[in-house]
C-alpha cells in the first residue's frame, strides 16, 4: 500500500525538525506541527482503506454464505 509506505517516510523525515523543536528552536516547532497534520492526513487515508478492504471482504463473505444457504452451490 502506497500510502502506508508515504507514511513511514514522512515519520522519518520529521526527526530532524523535531530534534531541532525540542531544544528550543520555534521555527522547528512550526515545521513539526504542519508536518504532522500532513501525517494525519496520510494516516486517516490508511485508515480509510484499511475499512474499505475489510467491507469488502465482508461482502464476499456474504455472498458466499447466501449461495450455500440457498443450495446453488452444492453445499446443502
Amino acid at each position: 500500500m502506497q500510502d502506508y509506505e508515504d507514511l513511514k517516510t514522512m515519520v522519518a523525515e520529521i526527526e530532524d525538525d523535531l530534534n531541532k523543536a525540542e531544544s528550543g528552536n520555534k521555527a522547528a516547532g512550526t515545521r513539526v506541527r504542519k508536518q504532522m497534520q500532513q501525517i494525519k492526513k496520510v494516516a486517516n487515508a490508511v485508515r480509510s482503506k484499511i475499512l474499505e478492504l475489510r467491507s469488502s471482504e465482508a461482502k464476499s463473505a456474504t455472498v458466499s454464505i447466501d449461495t450455500d444457504v440457498t443450495g446453488k452451490s452444492g453445499g446443502l
